[in-house]
């Protein structure tokens, strides 16, 4: 058994984050899915990087320009028929698991990340376009994202809501979810078929802290004290953050306010660990898999890390591990000098603006192959 397989029996389900054509015809997505997979999840810059390389993608392309579509409707026609790849391959999971699992996500466009009436309408789209009942549709956690999060759920829509980055905002996802299906609730529809995650991102928040300790620590003099400290906390602010918004999860989904909605059928939403793979190569490459073990999760890896967890993976449940540590960051840091908080909440717009860069990239690259098809 693979250890994808044994967190499942700790309540992880593993995601793959990375879709590509070729892998989806060559038998390597299937492999991955006896391997333990049991979900997708996919995003631009991971279509960037699929589409713009090789020729996986140039039959796809064909059949767009024979349609006359060009720019975000020729990429938009390609991702659509790689999710239902994806989710007709994961339909079995999907059946297994009550619909919990087998899941495939696609996102809409980052140029869309302030706007909710944009993004309404494009999550509607694209649900309707993947016709598919194992999708789940991808909607930033911005300001502009929560009112649509809410509405959306509200409307029967699974939605997978992405670049969460801080606690502050995560609490606001969580209540986003919650009156999308009080709503539903008061309207007398159902609630049982009703799943979402809510994604974290995980790996950048170390990129992010690490790089601010050592801003602080060389601004010390040589042989303080503050410096043993501040070196003691690298590459710990990103489990950190995750441990307590898991913590988080737990008191919310324990709350009297969700006991309705439970009783209704009503699932969790459940937290997604996404980023995991180990950026810094001083920390084990599975480092934010390993410490992120828990029930009513899930993991979604890049191939790379999925294959470096399951050949030597070490699986136990650590996610409420050293919550002590994990808060004591909070306070220590900024006494340190690391406004941490403000650090993490920069994020969200940062993860914006990488998204938006590879949304426009893979635009860019899309085009070049389409003239060069027509000419």
């Amino acid at each position: 058994m693979t250890n994808a397989r044994r967190l499942l029996d700790l309540g992880q389900s593993v995601w793959l984050d990375f879709i590509r054509r070729g892998r989806l015809l060559d038998g390597e997505f299937d492999r991955q899915i006896e391997q333990g997979v049991v979900g997708v999840t996919s995003n631009p810059t991971i279509f960037q990087l699929a589409i713009a390389a090789g020729t996986d993608y140039d039959a796809a392309i064909q059949a767009g320009i024979a349609r006359d579509l060009e720019g975000p409707a020729l990429f938009e026609a390609i991702a659509v028929e790689d999710i239902q790849m994806a989710c007709d391959r994961l339909r079995p999971v999907f059946e297994r698991t009550g619909g919990r699992d087998g899941r495939v996500s696609i996102e809409v466009s980052p140029r869309l990340a302030h706007d909710t009436a944009a993004t309404l309408e494009e999550a509607r789209r694209l649900h309707r376009s993947v016709a598919r009942e194992n999708v789940m549709v991808k909607v930033p956690a911005t300001a502009a994202g929560l009112p649509a999060i809410k509405i959306l759920t509200a409307e029967g829509l699974c939605i997978n809501v992405t670049l969460i980055f801080s606690l502050a905002r995560y609490e606001q996802v969580i209540d986003a979810y919650l009156r999308g299906l009080e709503q539903r609730l008061a309207q007398g529809l159902a609630l049982d078929r009703i799943f979402s995650v809510a994604s974290f991102f995980v790996s950048r928040v170390d990129t992010k802290v690490d790089a601010a300790i050592e801003a602080a620590s060389a601004a010390l003099p040589e042989g303080a004290r503050e410096r043993a400290e501040l070196s003691n906390w690298r590459g710990r602010a990103a489990i950190a953050n995750a441990r307590l918004a898991y913590r988080k999860f737990r008191e919310h989904f324990a709350e009297p306010r969700f006991a309705p909605l439970r009783a209704a059928g009503a699932q969790v939403q459940r937290p997604l660990w996404a980023s995991t793979s180990t950026k810094n190569p001083a920390y084990r490459d599975v480092l934010y898999v390993e410490e992120l073990i828990g029930a009513d999760t899930v993991n979604t890896m890049p191939p790379q890390t999925l294959a470096a967890f399951n050949d030597h993976g070490t699986v136990e449940p650590r996610i409420e591990r050293d919550l002590v540590h994990a808060h004591a960051l909070f306070t220590r840091l900024p006494a340190l000098g690391v406004p941490v908080d403000r650090l993490i909440e920069a994020l969200e717009q940062e993860g914006v603006t990488a998204f938006a860069k590879s949304y426009e990239a893979l635009l860019a690259a899309l085009e070049t192959k389409r003239r060069e098809m027509v000419a």
